[in-house]
């Protein structure tokens, strides 16, 4: 068998269809195939490789950390340099109420300690979620997923969830004295790129404030300068409570936080103690290279250009089957007609060298979240393979 037939009989599956490229090497905004196709990559590996594939600081991190020590007691147990060192450094680029970072394996794992942080916090049952929202895909996070398709074949889930619609100013009032947090995406990702009105949004925070609900912002795929500041609540003036951080957040390794003041956080280490534990989360190479991706992400001053690179995709992919384009910073959805219109231009772009994909909660838009480095040349030539690829 080659290893595409190894991969689909042995590797569990997640859809009847994977994509079943076989990268072997990546490096910057490229990938390569195991025939030596190249690809531009417009997916990033859904907002993680923000600074590139195997940026050489991230990779020189990696191998320090290597040579020191790899996996040595559960989290929170030992004073590990990697955790200690990037902690500080997110806590350096945060509002002062949000200094105490738990790390996590993954963006959904932090999802689950915000929910219990939330609830351990207020006392209180009910947690507020939205249509169209994805914050992963464990039990707790299912349960706030913002569609019935998602949910429905693994009911029973978590009582005391209420789903509202994002945006809606008259969805405020449903926030009271009884919800322990409202738990939003800064810019709905898998919605297809929609972003809140600043005054929305403010509102949000003032009603929460109200009724002494936390406000749990996810910023798993807005974090890290996809916006074009270096978190996306920094748009609209306001600052969450719990701060939800994945993806980007390790540099190309699996790395999640969710960040809270310290006063709060510290409630999870007494009655009970040990009120949210992690083996591997936090693990000192993936905090090695988050650490070193964070500081290439300021020192290149990779967000300066994101701007004008969102521009430069906009000003190039006018098409009449293109009947919108949703964008924040260098994130872009491309809608067309359906769902079937999309797969097709998707699977044209993989065969003329340019990877995309689609949104979970919309299905008929086509996906664009490079890594920031992105050169100019590379953003005019995936524009160009998706323009051929829609006349094709």
């Amino acid at each position: 068998m080659n290893q595409r037939e190894i991969f689909l009989k042995h590797v569990a599956q997640t859809s009847p269809a994977p994509l079943a490229l076989e990268i072997v090497k990546a490096e910057g905004s490229r990938l390569f195939d195991a025939a030596g196709k190249e690809y531009i990559d417009l997916i990033g590996g859904i907002s993680v490789a923000n600074t590139g594939h195997r940026h050489p600081a991230v990779l020189k991190a990696i191998q320090t950390q290597l040579d020191a020590y790899l996996h040595i007691m559960v989290y929170g147990e030992f004073v590990e340099t990697p955790q200690v060192k990037y902690a500080q450094l997110l806590s350096s680029h945060l509002p002062a109420t949000l200094d105490s970072v738990y790390f996590t394996n993954s963006g959904a794992e932090a999802v689950e300690g915000a929910m219990k942080l939330a609830k351990r916090v207020t006392n209180r049952p009910q947690i507020i979620a939205f249509d169209r929202s994805y914050h992963g895909s464990t039990q707790g996070a299912l349960s706030i997923i913002g569609d019935e398709y998602w949910r429905n074949a693994f009911r029973p889930l978590l009582p005391g969830i209420l789903h509202e619609q994002y945006g809606s100013f008259e969805m405020l009032q449903r926030i009271t004295t009884d919800t322990a947090c409202v738990i939003a995406e800064t810019v709905q990702a898998e919605g297809g790129i929609l972003p809140p009105s600043p005054e929305w949004m403010q509102a949000l925070r003032a009603r929460c404030n109200e009724t002494g609900t936390l406000l749990v912002l996810d910023e798993i795929q807005a974090g890290f300068g996809r916006t074009g500041k270096l978190w996306g609540f920094e748009h609209f003036g306001i600052v969450p409570d719990i701060l939800l951080l994945g993806k980007a957040l390790g540099g190309g390794m699996p790395l999640g936080a969710f960040i809270s003041s310290r006063e709060k956080m510290f409630l999870l280490a007494d009655a009970p103690v040990l009120g949210h534990i992690t083996t591997f989360g936090g693990h000192p190479i993936s905090c090695a290279a988050g650490m070193a991706a964070m500081e290439v992400l300021i020192r290149e001053k990779m967000m300066d250009d994101v701007k004008r690179k969102e521009d430069l995709f906009r000003s190039l992919l006018i098409h009449p089957a293109i009947r919108q384009v949703n964008s924040f910073g260098l994130w872009l959805a491309l809608k067309f007609d359906s769902f079937d219109t999309n797969k097709c231009v998707i699977d044209r772009c993989i065969d003329k060298g340019v990877l995309t994909d689609w949104f979970l909660f919309a299905a008929d838009s086509l996906r664009i979240s490079p890594p920031l480095m992105i050169s100019e040349e590379e953003i005019r030539l995936a524009c160009q393979v998706i323009l051929e690829a829609i006349d094709s």
